[in-house]
């Protein structure tokens, strides 16, 4: 039986949420596995709000539209909560994952989401401690694997090591491994 996974991304330009779904793509692969990821985006200066779509699939992907009723909705920065209205289109029993210092069910109330997952996780602070910058998105791709079937933890972190690899230095690379472990370790689900 096919099945497929469709994610929105909410961040803003430069903190990495194109990179995060190509790098999610990418490490299902492995598993044999096909995706599509893409931004929505035009002339945006940095920190203006952006959209990017990954979609995960067990047979080849013939859509080829942006993702208007997603299964997860990931959003990397929380001040676009209230700005952007992140559950539009989100499937009844859909997951919401959050960079916050707040509570799943403190976020779902705000939100009037009732049904579906909430999963937060202070993606900021483990960035901050990790990288030493507020760049939370590949680390996100823990929580991903934890609130996903189809998405294999293993497979993130050898995918960021391969694709991160020829681009940064070792020590980056390896934070970068840390961080997403940490978060699949320190999220919580409501």
């Amino acid at each position: 039986m096919s099945q497929m996974l469709e994610i929105r991304w909410h961040g803003r330009a430069g903190q990495g949420v194109v990179t995060a779904g190509e790098l999610l793509g990418e490490s299902t692969m492995h598993a044999g596995m096909y995706f599509q990821a893409f931004p929505e985006y035009g002339a945006e200066r940095m920190g203006a709000p952006i959209k990017a779509y990954t979609r995960l699939s067990t047979e080849v992907i013939e859509i080829h539209s942006p993702i208007l009723d997603p299964d997860m909705v990931v959003v990397v920065n929380p001040n676009l909560i209230g700005v952007v209205d992140i559950t539009e289109g989100v499937k009844q029993d859909g997951t919401l994952i959050i960079n916050t210092t707040h509570s799943p069910e403190a976020l779902r109330k705000r939100l009037g989401f009732e049904s579906g997952q909430v999963w937060c996780v202070d993606a900021t602070s483990i960035a901050i401690e990790e990288f030493r910058r507020d760049i939370p998105s590949t680390l996100i791709l823990g929580v991903v694997a934890k609130a996903s079937e189809l998405v294999d933890l293993d497979a993130v972190v050898e995918t960021t090591r391969e694709t991160l690899g020829g681009k940064l230095r070792p020590e980056i690379v390896e934070a970068n491994v840390r961080a997403i472990q940490r978060a699949y370790e320190e999220c919580s689900q409501g």
